[in-house]
């Protein structure tokens, strides 16, 4: 008879992971920074027009709740007390708003995901308010105009959903991140459910003074959204509330992390000029720039790094943020049908060994760090008969490293301190193709831990730190070391610069493709205009004019 397996002693720590295609929830051990179990699960996204990208609000909450489940029922056929769990952190895709019923606790539309692209003449109409020599948006949130954040979404919502108008009317909405929707939920929603926010993904809202970390007049009333329907805003690090149900009934919800500052945790980036780069949907850097905000003249953003606790002071970041990164691998997968897995990526490039001349850009939802270009579109170039997919793949994979080189580079101008190596994280670092390919691009050694739930782990530190908590101390000594892999760059300077010259060519190509009106519409605007029309009948009719002049039969 086998022995049982040995119960871990000790209080743990969970972490609820909502990115922008699936949940995760994951255990640690504080003491050693241990991954003990997990579960994730899928959920769906839905393209209900060209550019526009929905979530199903309940789909992402049941996903949570099953998520947890699954992994209170590993710990158990692993020996292990789930009472010991005595916290909960939680990280979420930032920017994904939502609007829903405070007295029934129904979604009143679809969560619109942060890639979306309806917003677009929104956008355009906005910034014509804004006076050229005051860009008041800009300086007190650090973000630029763009139908990347949240206000937009908003005000989006607002003008067309009759069910938000009303619900807005009669004192009955609520919005929210989805940090705010899921903390809602879980400690009891419709019966005293908490709703709060914190200042990482308050400070992707457009809504929120970054200086004085609290929701602005000005930027609401510009916006022209009622202040009543915004979460409370608190640290990153203490009690929100209870769980009210399920397995882990009565544990604190304690950390809340947008997913891009809890990987800043995780990578145990706190001391100004750290930084890392992480590869989910998309890929985006974060450089700690301390107390102090540092704004980009590059095409970077200063938000909110993190503020670990009610009484810590608050740190910033400077980021560059790339829409596309994992997501293209995705997009092989599901559109074009050449892998099955995306873990088959890394067998094609393998095979191909270059990409011979072929350049990808996958602005499939325009161009964010450091152009924010929305009118940009997906281009595959340097196409010839001997391309084949493999090819194709080691582009895909090459777009990544080379939009990560462009925000290095602009991090290096704003910081004045050039990054002598890039800390790495996310589900792609998994791909040894890919990470070599990172390094002789920027031509950087890459660093990247062993343990690859970097983001989970910043949210369990999170939680596990909070007042009332303390089973986690966030004191340098007390830090475990995690364990990292080190890439160095194989090829040279010379060969890895003309690359990266070519990939700039291809990437000024893909600009200006799109009008407002076919993004907002979501429809293509081939063939549905008189003077294209009349453009085609007028050139055929040319056409055999000439062949008859010239006797042709």
């Amino acid at each position: 008879m086998a022995a049982p397996k040995k119960s871990v002693v000790g209080p743990l720590v969970g972490a609820v992971v909502e990115g922008t295609n699936s949940s995760r929830f994951l255990v640690f051990n504080p003491k050693t920074a241990e991954l003990l179990s997990h579960h994730q699960v899928e959920f769906t996204q839905e393209y209900p027009k060209e550019g526009w990208v929905e979530q199903n609000p309940k789909e992402i909450i049941q996903s949570v709740y099953e998520c947890i489940e699954r992994t209170c029922e590993q710990l158990s056929e692993l020996n292990i007390d789930i009472s010991n769990i005595k916290a909960i952190g939680v990280s979420n895709q930032r920017e994904t708003t939502l609007i829903w019923d405070k007295l029934t606790g129904e979604p009143l539309y679809n969560a619109v995901a942060w890639l979306d692209l309806r917003t677009q003449s929104t956008v355009e109409t906005l910034s014509k308010k804004i006076p050229g020599n005051n860009n008041f948006v800009k300086s007190k949130t650090g973000l630029p105009l763009s139908t990347y954040f949240s206000a937009v979404k908003v005000r989006w919502l607002l003008d067309n959903v009759k069910e938000v108008q009303t619900a807005v009317e009669e004192d009955r909405a609520l919005f929210g991140t989805i940090d705010s929707w899921l903390i809602w939920n879980m400690t009891g929603g419709v019966n005293g459910g908490v709703h709060c926010t914190d200042v990482t993904n308050a400070s992707r809202t457009m809504l929120f003074n970054i200086h004085s970390l609290e929701w602005d007049k000005e930027l609401c009333d510009f916006f022209e959204i009622p202040m009543s329907i915004l979460p409370n805003v608190c640290s990153s690090s203490e009690i929100y509330g209870k769980m009210k149900a399920g397995f882990l009934e009565d544990v604190p919800i304690s950390g809340c992390l947008g997913d891009q500052s809890a990987a800043l945790v995780g990578q145990m980036c706190f001391q100004e000029g750290q930084a890392k780069n992480t590869y989910g949907t998309g890929c985006f850097l974060l450089c700690n720039t301390g107390r102090k905000c540092v704004f980009s003249d590059h095409g970077l953003l200063t938000t909110v790094a993190y503020k670990l606790g009610k009484d810590k002071p608050v740190c910033y970041a400077l980021e560059g943020s790339v829409a596309i990164a994992g997501a293209v691998i995705r997009w092989l997968k599901d559109n074009l049908g050449i892998i099955e897995t995306s873990e088959e990526v890394e067998k094609l490039a393998m095979e191909a060994g270059s990409s011979f001349g072929c350049y990808f850009i996958p602005a499939f939802s325009g161009l964010y760090a450091p152009y924010w270009d929305p009118s940009a579109r997906g281009i595959i170039c340097g196409l010839t008969q001997f391309t084949n997919k493999s090819h194709i793949a080691f582009a895909a994979l090459e777009a990544v490293c080379f939009q990560t080189r462009e925000i290095v580079e602009a991090m290096n101008r704003d910081c004045g301190i050039p990054l002598r190596h890039l800390q790495v994280d996310g589900k792609m670092t998994s791909n040894k193709i890919f990470m070599q390919l990172q390094a002789d691009i920027l031509h950087l050694p890459v660093i990247k831990p062993t343990m690859p739930e970097i983001t989970a782990l910043g949210a369990a530190m999170a939680a596990g730190a909070a007042e009332g908590v303390d089973i986690w101390s966030l004191e340098p000594d007390d830090l475990s070391d995690i364990v990292m892999e080190r890439i160095e760059p194989q090829i040279n300077v010379i060969e890895s610069e003309s690359r990266y010259s070519t990939w700039k060519k291809a990437m000024q190509k893909s600009m200006g493709w799109v009008t407002t009106q076919s993004t907002e519409n979501g429809d293509s605007p081939a063939f549905s205009s008189l003077p294209l029309g009349f453009f085609i009948v007028s050139s055929m009719i040319i056409l055999i004019g000439a062949r008859y002049i010239s006797g042709i039969p």
